[in-house]
């Protein structure tokens, strides 16, 4: 059985990481104190949940006890997110992910137990939800402004090929860090591994050279 996800504050960021946890096989119960956002996102989570998030009580009479991982990803309101995530550490939930404003929010969001803090931008939620689900597979990683990690599709000419022959770094001044197979992810790439034409890269580059492989 896949993992279990609550995730309390359905905002933009909210809202696309608990439906991407979900479309990848996990049961994830959003939690939001609009009734809009909870009945816009109802049919694409397992549960969706109408609360008042900063209510012991109501946190509590969700039964989110036995979750694997808390989100909390409340928006601007750093008081509720620092409420709700010390609610759900003492209701004893092992793994928590808090979204941060700023700096000095994320100082405090580690120091009352949230495992692992985030600051999103656009649309990282998918990002968050592809490291959630493989556990230590492609942790964020915060990059210059320049430099991006993109996945891409396979080259006719790679195929049947080993990452040393192609020489990606020389060639396209990219790395390989890691290559999607179907479900699985591999980031122990070996160099002599041969690649297969349905195999998706995730590399890290300068997004100049990232856009002229998007383009060959």
């Amino acid at each position: 059985m896949g993992k279990q996800f609550v995730v309390i504050g359905c905002g933009r960021f909210g809202e696309s990481l608990a439906v991407k946890l979900a479309e990848m096989g996990s049961e994830v119960m959003a939690v939001d104190a609009s009734a809009e956002i909870i009945q816009n996102i109802s049919d694409k989570v397992t549960y969706a949940v109408q609360a008042d998030v900063t209510d012991e009580n109501a946190i509590k009479a969700l039964g989110i006890r036995n979750f694997d991982v808390a989100i909390i990803s409340i928006g601007s309101d750093i008081q509720a997110s620092i409420l709700v995530t010390l609610m759900v550490k003492e209701m004893g939930i092992k793994h928590i992910v808090a979204k941060a404003q700023n700096t000095m929010h994320a100082k405090v969001l580690y120091k009352i137990g949230a495992n692992r803090v985030v600051f999103p931008e656009k649309e990282m939620g998918i990002k968050v939800a592809k490291s959630l689900i493989s556990s230590n597979v492609l942790e964020l990683i915060d990059l210059a402004p320049d430099y991006s990690i993109l996945e891409i599709n396979m080259n006719d000419e790679w195929i049947g090929k080993t990452l040393v022959e192609i020489n990606m770094r020389r060639r396209y001044s990219i790395s390989v860090i890691a290559i999607r197979r179907g479900d699985e992810m591999d980031i122990n790439v070996e160099p002599d591994q041969v690649l297969l034409k349905d195999d998706i890269l995730v590399v890290v580059g300068h997004n100049k050279d990232l856009e002229k492989i998007e383009k060959r």
